[in-house]
């Protein structure tokens, strides 16, 4: 039996410690989504600018790229192990850039998954591009995609739409990048913003619903996952990301954190839209307990 690093009093946030290419054979729980942000393999010892300074884009051993096979099997391995895990209606959401985001595409297809979109989120807040010789990197694509070819998936269109005043919504999301209150546990290098993750969990599960985050990071999807009334696990390989992972999650065991972090959200037409819709979303039973 497999211990969990932390695992919140309501049994709906777990996080584990190690290499998900082990973890992931030794349990048969099967989720309804999964997020997965997988190293880009950027650590090339370039240079990036932050909050006004010029830094290293290094971020660790684990975003150190082998090489383009080196980078098809990493994905082919860890995605065959996840596609496993997921129920044969679930959906899956993979974060990427252009180092990634080619072989993740081909790997998807090679494994029977049926990809439905691109989405393209659009950050607001960009850093610059110092060296002036190429355009400003402003975007990252996430790929969603189903398991299986002919099992429907679910999509919450009234929703998207609701949000995108009364229009479908389009691939391609306008969102900003963390806010500092959501770093209040720690910085993780690669850290998504809650109003990402929250519009696509929206999107593509229901109430009660189990999601996976094989890279869990500092759990972003987590929270997220538990502020829209969803159950959790996480993988990661670094204890320092867990720490802080488990540090955010102890944040909303307050009610009136819960509530604050849901109006500070972006992407809803009012500060109390999140809130509202959860109150009027009719709640769905799936499997109660993660057994690991």
């Amino acid at each position: 039996m497999i211990k969990p690093y932390s695992k919140s009093t309501d049994n709906n946030f777990t996080l584990l410690h190690g290499d998900n290419r082990l973890l992931l054979p030794q349990f048969d729980h099967k989720f309804d989504m999964v997020f997965a942000d997988p190293p880009y393999f950027l650590s090339n010892g370039g240079l990036s600018i932050q909050s006004g300074k010029i830094v290293s884009v290094n971020k660790g051993d684990w975003d150190r790229s082998g090489g383009y096979e080196f980078v098809n099997s990493y994905n082919r391995e860890w995605l065959t192990l996840v596609r496993d895990k997921m129920k044969d209606n679930a959906t899956i959401w993979i974060s990427g850039t252009m180092h990634n985001i080619f072989s993740i595409g081909q790997i998807l297809t090679e494994l029977g998954f049926k990809i439905l979109n691109v989405v393209t989120w659009e950050k607001t807040n960009p850093p610059p591009n110092f060296s002036c010789r190429y355009f400003t990197h402003s975007t990252e694509q996430i790929i969603w995609a189903r398991k299986s070819e002919k099992v429907p998936h679910y999509y919450n269109y009234e929703l998207m739409k609701q949000l995108n005043g009364d229009k479908q919504m389009k691939d391609v999301w306008k969102l900003p990048a963390i806010a500092p209150w959501e770093k209040k546990c720690g910085k993780h290098p690669t850290q998504k913003p809650l109003s990402v993750l929250t519009r696509l969990i929206l999107a593509s599960t229901q109430p009660n619903a189990w999601i996976l985050d094989p890279f869990t990071g500092s759990s972003t999807t987590g929270i997220a996952a538990n502020l829209a009334n969803r159950r959790f696990l996480g993988i990661d390989m670094e204890e320092d990301f867990l720490k802080i992972s488990a540090c955010r999650r102890m944040a909303i065991e307050d009610p009136k954190v819960v509530e604050s972090f849901r109006q500070k959200i972006h992407g809803f037409n009012s500060k109390k839209e999140f809130s509202d819709f959860l109150l009027k979303e009719p709640v769905t039973e799936y499997s109660k307990e993660l057994i690991l």
